[in-house]
């Protein structure tokens, strides 16, 4: 299904079908502040499993993130933070950051790395908050890459779908995206370094 919702002002029935889709296991393209990640509930397990199958890789090799929407959903995922990384989470998100954390023993660990870390992305991007706010707990997310060599990442939702109708549920039309992908800061060892640099431009 191709859905398309307002990018400023959500309509609550979309929303909901895309709320409906997540609880039961579906696997769904969104736009972000960046470029568009395909995701499912944290808590689904079989969507995850989907989800690489449709990207051909491993789980290992493949990168997740999940996206929050509040400071105090990111805290319960992750082992307490020093006041320095807070404050610096604090003033860029929302954004497009994602920074790597330790994970707590909530995030399941079929989605930890090896090294029991976390990505961790709050988006700047109406449509993807409210379906967060509504579901009530994170959304997993991975990017998806094109096939071209030039371009990197497509931008446009109908070619989206053209591509992924028959392998995920939705795909989200929310107007075009961005081909440049996040910045990622790894806050997992003390001092904050910047391992991709991408749209976001860090304010320390």
């Amino acid at each position: 299904m191709l859905l398309k919702i307002h990018p400023d002002n959500p309509a609550p029935r979309h929303i909901k079908v895309v709320i409906e889709t997540l609880e039961a296991g579906g696997v769904v393209i969104f736009p972000t502040d960046t470029i568009y990640g395909m995701g499912c509930s944290l808590y689904q397990s079989k969507a995850f499993d989907r989800i690489i199958q449709i990207k051909g890789g491993k789980k290992e090799k493949t990168s997740f993130s999940i996206i929050v929407n509040s400071l105090s959903m990111l805290s319960e995922f992750t082992k307490p933070l020093e006041n320095p990384v807070f404050r610096l989470i604090r003033r860029n998100l929302p954004g497009p950051f994602t920074f790597i954390l330790n994970a707590n023993n909530k995030v399941p660990k079929i989605f930890q790395s090896r090294k029991k870390t976390i990505g961790i992305r709050m988006p700047d991007n109406h449509i993807i908050f409210s379906i967060v706010e509504e579901l009530g707990h994170p959304l997993l997310t991975t990017s998806i890459r094109d096939d071209d060599e030039v371009i990197e990442y497509t931008t446009d939702p109908e070619l989206i779908y053209e591509k992924y109708k028959d392998l995920v549920d939705i795909v989200i039309d929310g107007g075009y995206g961005d081909n440049e992908p996040s910045t990622v800061v790894d806050c997992t060892s003390g001092e904050p370094e910047i391992i991709r640099r991408g749209k976001g431009e860090l304010d320390e």
